[in-house]
Parts: structure tokens; sequence; C-alpha cells
């Protein structure tokens, strides 16, 4: 049995409590896609991603904090597993919502760079566990 750190605890509790956002931006989703909020294609095509990246890595980062507990490992290789998941279900989202929020957007602004800061937070944090799952068998 996998014992749970207070660091699990609090990510996850923090992780379970952007759920509501996610469920909001499913319900914007309805109202996008019953015509009761106009927007252009390239902000339903963000929006829709934005959405879809939310939910998945939500879910990942919650399964990652139990595999970094499983791995028992600790210092900055913990700290990047631990986080650079949680990161990047933020981090990547806010990329697809945040360059085209403004009305009318046709093209996103320099905050779609969050996109592939929180890609790379991924794949530090995805990396560094899967290497310390190996390294603790």
């Amino acid at each position: 049995m996998i014992e749970v750190s207070d660091a699990t605890r609090v990510m996850a509790g923090v992780l379970f409590l952007t759920i509501p956002t996610i469920e909001f931006g499913g319900w914007f989703l309805l109202r996008i896609a019953g015509g009761k909020q106009e927007v252009t294609d390239k902000q339903r095509t963000f929006f829709r991603a934005g959405h879809a990246h939310a939910g998945v890595f939500v879910i990942l980062a919650l399964v990652t904090q139990l595999f970094v507990d499983a791995a028992d490992t600790s210092g900055l290789p913990e700290l990047v597993a631990r986080e650079g998941v949680a990161a990047a279900a933020i981090l990547v989202p806010a990329g697809f919502f945040l360059s085209v929020v403004r009305p009318g957007a046709t093209a996103p602004s320099r905050l779609v760079l969050l996109i592939p800061v929180g890609m790379a937070t991924l794949a530090a944090g995805v990396i560094t566990t899967g290497i310390a799952l190996i390294a603790s068998a």
C-alpha cells in the first residue's frame, strides 16, 4: 500500500479545487456550441484545446502525485516531478485561453508562449517521475 505524503494531500487538494474551473469551461463551450456566445474560429479552436488540456493534465497531475510518493524521491527531483506536471495543468490551458481572450481575436497574442513553457514543465515532470520510478525499483 502506498503511504500518501502531506505534499501529495496538499497538491491533490489544490488540483481538486481546480476542477470547478474546468466545469465552467465546459459550460462556456456549451454556450459557444449553442450559439449563445459569439467567438471567432480561432477562439473556438483555442478554447476547446485549452479545456481538453486542462482536464487531461489535472488528472495526470493527480496520478503523478501518487507515483512521486511511490518512488520515494526527495529534493529537487521530487519538486520537479510533483510540481512540473501540476504547473503544466495551469500553464498550457492558460496559454490557449489567455492568448485569444480579447473580443474578436483571430490570432493568438504573445501569451501563446505559455503553451511551450507548460509543455516543458510537463516533460520535465513526467521524465523525472519516470526515472525516479525506475531507479526506485
